[in-house]
């Protein structure tokens, strides 16, 4: 009598990573299009939780390529857990009345609400994961480390999709900021506006 299949085995772990990866890397690019299309500038904290989910991209990614790991689940979840921090913050800046908002609001929420849901998903989403003990079981040849897994179509459209839109948040903050501390209301592109005359 053969076991049962397991509910969630490395196939569909890398399955769900890559739909997660998918994920987030929409997300990043909503937000970039905002930003391109709509000049809505990232403020700082706007920047940081960008980060946060490149962050959680990074997690996902390393369970794409190396197989599935708790430690890869736990970076996604640190990220998140970050990002998440920030976006309180920015949230209890503008949760008092009269105090504003900053950008436009999607479907009633700003971005930074948004994102903080989306944190809190990703949180709880790695969490039930990691629950699911089968898809850390790989084979390995012989004794030696296990093989990194090829890549298929869409681990590899999400692997480069993200890496782009990460390289491409670099870029935008660096010529929004330039050397320095980001402006808290950007009005444009440090390095891209020209000097005042002295």
């Amino acid at each position: 009598m053969s076991p049962a299949p397991a509910l969630l085995d490395p196939a569909r772990s890398r399955l769900l990573n890559a739909l997660g990866l998918v994920a987030v890397a929409l997300v990043l690019l909503f937000a970039f299009i905002d930003q391109i299309f709509r000049h809505d500038l990232p403020c700082p904290l706007c920047i940081l939780q960008r980060v946060g989910f490149c962050g959680v991209g990074v997690g996902l990614a390393l369970n794409l390529r190396f197989g599935a790991r708790p430690s890869h689940y736990a970076v996604a979840i640190l990220s998140a857990m970050a990002g998440a921090l920030v976006s309180v913050r920015q949230v209890l800046l503008h949760i008092v009345p009269g105090t504003g908002s900053y950008g436009e609001a999607l479907l009633g929420l700003h971005f930074y609400s948004w994102a903080l849901v989306l944190y809190i998903a990703i949180i709880a989403g790695c969490a039930v994961l990691l629950l699911f003990d089968r898809q850390f079981e790989e084979p390995r040849p012989g004794n030696g480390p296990p093989n990194a897994f090829p890549l298929a179509a869409l681990p590899l459209a999400a692997l480069v999709l993200m890496a782009a839109l990460t390289l491409g948040n670099g870029v935008s903050t660096v010529l929004e900021c330039g050397a320095g501390l980001c402006p808290d209301d950007p009005a444009g592109y440090q390095l891209l506006s020209p000097s005042p005359a002295p």
